[in-house]
């Protein structure tokens, strides 16, 4: 299993905005590519010198091949979206994380 995490930091001008289309538009967008089975978004409990609010999304997929396919085939397409709303307002950053153990 490999989690696709996506960490990113909001400006606190754009917040509520921002979180409503997260959850309301964007992670359910991700999931309906089929590639995900599930997401979860968290508050990182840390406060950044530059301001704002930072979240972790992370999203469950069964193996690299398809998440390799998600880039390939989504991952453009759904970065525009939040550049197009939230431009200049939001810095974001991708980690790819391998399960190897769950208890």
């Amino acid at each position: 299993m490999y989690i696709y995490n996506v960490t990113i930091n909001i400006e606190e001008s754009v917040h509520d905005n921002w979180f409503k289309w997260m959850k309301e538009t964007h992670i359910p967008d991700v999931l309906a590519t089929g590639k995900f089975l599930n997401a979860k978004m968290c508050k990182v409990l840390v406060e950044e010198e530059m301001g704002g609010v930072t979240y972790s999304v992370q999203y469950t997929t069964t193996d690299k091949q398809t998440l390799e396919r998600y880039y390939k085939e989504d991952a453009d397409r759904l970065r525009q979206d939040i550049t197009k709303l939230f431009a200049g307002k939001f810095v974001a950053f991708r980690t790819e994380l391998e399960i190897v153990s769950e208890h």
